[in-house]
């Protein structure tokens, strides 16, 4: 009990950070609205008829902004579609990681926006990349926030299934433990599980999905990955 106690608090913390990270990491551009020129301007106001003009006179495709955004994760980041397709026309890279080390289709992941998830894998995104501070991947990302959708998604399109983070955390853990228990959460774990995500890869401290379920009491979890033979 003693040496249990602390654990548990450090895995809430933890919960914690991890689900605040997504918000803090890729935030909006707000406050660098009003002084974006160019590019960056024309993305953020979704302008593919002023971003064509300007890659025409020779603009910088993979300008930074104070938080490292190219034109494009701004694009990304703001659902302007039209914009990113013409900035992708251009040759902007859809592998590029501003700040905090987020690409494009871990922006679209993040922001549960499929029809800029599908332009980012169809441009040359990277399903496999390693992206975030943690050191994760798309996938791991949909997976915490219960996108259940994109999940299938990025799982069609060859996105490595048992992944680990710098938390030790695989995509079937953080959808077991940073999840709600929700429909969301409990989609993406079937999803993960009829993929043929490894679900008995454990955390640092030995847990896996199915002990952290049966904790939570996230019981159609629980019957998934109990069907699925996992320990």
């Amino acid at each position: 009990m003693c040496t249990s106690f602390p654990r548990l608090i450090v895995l809430a913390v933890l919960a914690v950070l991890a689900t605040s990270v997504p918000t803090l990491a890729q935030m909006q551009p707000v406050d660098e609205l009003a002084s974006y020129k160019g590019l960056h301007a024309a993305a953020a106001k979704g302008d593919a008829a002023e971003i064509a003009r300007l890659i025409a006179t020779g603009a910088r495709l993979e300008a930074r902004d104070p938080h490292k955004r190219t034109p494009l994760h701004v694009a990304f980041l703001l659902r302007k579609q039209e914009a990113a397709e013409a900035l992708i026309k251009g040759g902007a890279d859809v592998k590029a990681l501003e700040m905090q080390k987020y690409d494009m289709i871990t922006i679209a992941a993040v922001n549960n926006d499929l029809p800029m998830l599908r332009l980012a894998l169809a441009s040359g995104g990277d399903p496999k990349a390693v992206t975030s501070p943690y050191d994760g991947t798309a996938l791991i990302a949909a997976a915490h926030l219960g996108h259940a959708e994109v999940v299938r998604v990025l799982i069609a399109a060859g996105a490595p299934l048992d992944h680990v983070n710098n938390l030790k955390w695989t995509a079937a853990l953080e959808a077991v433990m940073l999840g709600d228990g929700g429909a969301g959460h409990v989609e993406t774990i079937e999803a993960l599980v009829k993929a043929g995500a490894n679900v008995n890869i454990a955390d640092d401290g030995g847990m896996t999905p199915l002990a952290h379920a049966r904790a939570r009491k996230y019981d159609a979890m629980v019957r998934i990955l109990e069907a699925a033979g996992a320990k």
